[in-house]
């Protein structure tokens, strides 16, 4: 059989394994695209750092935003909750647009792109909240979630047999990718510079994003790595070791036959929980620590290491995850997230900077490492094929936990201050672990240790 997609025909077959999963097989990543598949984890590296500062530095805006426009601090924190609803509700329509081929990936980049440039113009110049909602919240937000998709499923498709890592590495830039913006909106943006930061902050990133989309490129379907063969047992250890510890899925499952196993359905609402409460801390740190007595320097510093080690945390944590498998790896995380918020609380109420700005690096590690382990697990769980839709319907409960960890946490503020609502925070985390140990890949009977056979599994189709 030979490849009729690409513009050099290379040889390839395709083979299935003992579930019935097909493998094809024979094509190397230079074959394909040209160039190594290293690329497709840098590039959307990079792309996912364009998109960052609109999450991760927004809230560090809020003064001068509040005073340049007027703007109220709960339609502030209710506008970024419009921004993480429309970054999540993208994500499985343009999930089923990718995988049917209609929308390939470098369009999805130049879409994000130019959604980028038109929120920071109307943080700018919005005569009013309802035009920035729109631009910032619905614009900005739909194009994060285009790029956000497209990068973080770009890595699972070229990186099958051992996508932890990488997976991490690559979700790591859609946070350490704020750290300048944090000092710079915090420290230097005012009533007298702002519309000018803004819009070159804008102009900036919308070139970055379309740069780095410019290059995309899927694998073809069931595509495997050349040199490792799916169906014997590998030496090299570090492969072997993460497809024993995450074994690939037995089917690659449809979105249909995945919405119907139950273990989907509780991906969902674990990340429901973790991801509200990693909002939670997005938008509530900065105005707790200021509330708390510390200087604003020290509360964007504190801002600065948790995205720092958000990012920093992603790549840890998927690396970790090919090592001691995707379950176990996230029942840890949840209780590091949940811990962190009694943390920050007491850390806050003692007036311990340096015990604040360690509790704010641990709840920002264990607020993004979530991410790529759900990522990587719904690949392993549901296969390569559909990832992108598959990973669209577990991480559409951002769609609710962006309004509750945002507008929801200041109406808990509000009502509860600041020790109930960390208290709650913190609380749900916990809960999230208990959770977490009821998930394993749907269709083996049993969740232990798969031992790949050291022979073949399966024969060669046409």
């Amino acid at each position: 059989m030979t490849t009729t997609d690409y513009s050099t025909a290379v040889a390839h077959r395709e083979v299935t394994d003992r579930n019935g999963r097909v493998y094809r097989i024979g094509e190397s990543d230079v074959d394909i695209m040209g160039r190594r598949r290293m690329w497709m984890v840098v590039l959307p590296w990079v792309g996912m750092m364009g998109i960052s500062s609109a999450e991760y530095a927004f809230t560090s805006a809020k003064d001068t935003l509040h005073d340049a426009h007027l703007w109220s601090g709960g339609h502030i924190f209710w506008l970024m909750g419009v921004w993480v609803f429309f970054q999540a509700a993208v994500a499985f329509p343009a999930g089923q647009l990718r995988e049917s081929g209609r929308l390939p990936a470098r369009t999805a980049m130049l879409i994000g792109a130019v959604g980028t440039l038109l929120g920071y113009l109307s943080l700018a110049c919005a005569p009013h909240v309802t035009v920035a909602c729109l631009g910032f919240g619905m614009c900005s937000g739909t194009g994060a979630g285009l790029v956000y998709a497209t990068c973080v499923n770009m890595v699972g498709k070229w990186y099958p047999e051992r996508k932890g890592g990488k997976t991490g590495f690559v979700n790591g830039g859609f946070a350490y990718g704020s750290v300048p913006f944090v000092f710079l909106l915090t420290s230097y943006m005012d009533l007298g510079n702002y519309q000018t930061v803004l819009v070159c902050v804008g102009v900036g990133l919308c070139l970055v994003v379309a740069a780095a989309g410019w290059f995309f490129k899927d694998p073809p379907k069931n595509w495997w790595p050349a040199h490792v063969d799916p169906l014997r047992r590998t030496d090299d250890p570090k492969v072997r070791r993460a497809l024993e510890k995450n074994p690939p899925a037995v089917k690659q499952y449809t979105p249909e036959e995945a919405a119907r196993t139950p273990v989907l359905w509780m991906m969902w609402f674990c990340l429901l929980c973790t991801a509200g409460i990693n909002i939670f801390g997005i938008a509530f740190q900065v105005p707790f620590g200021k509330d708390m007595g510390f200087a604003g320097g020290i509360v964007a510093t504190a801002m600065s290491l948790k995205a720092i080690v958000n990012g920093t945390g992603r790549g840890v944590i998927g690396w970790i995850s090919d090592r001691y498998g995707r379950r176990n790896t996230l029942i840890i995380v949840c209780i590091v997230l949940g811990t962190a918020q009694f943390g920050v609380l007491v850390s806050g109420q003692m007036g311990s900077m340096p015990f604040f700005l360690f509790c704010s690096m641990v709840s920002g590690f264990g607020g993004g490492a979530i991410f790529p382990l759900f990522a990587a697990m719904t690949a392993d769980y549901f296969g390569e094929n559909n990832n992108a839709t598959n990973y669209g319907l577990v991480y559409s409960s951002k769609l609710i936990s962006g309004l509750v960890g945002s507008g929801m946490g200041a109406v808990a503020v509000g009502a509860w201050d600041y020790e109930g609502a960390f208290v709650l925070a913190g609380s749900i985390g916990l809960a999230s672990a208990v959770l977490a140990l009821f998930l394993k890949s749907p269709g083996r009977p049993k969740a232990r240790r798969i031992v790949p056979n050291p022979h073949p599994l399966g024969e060669e189709i046409a």
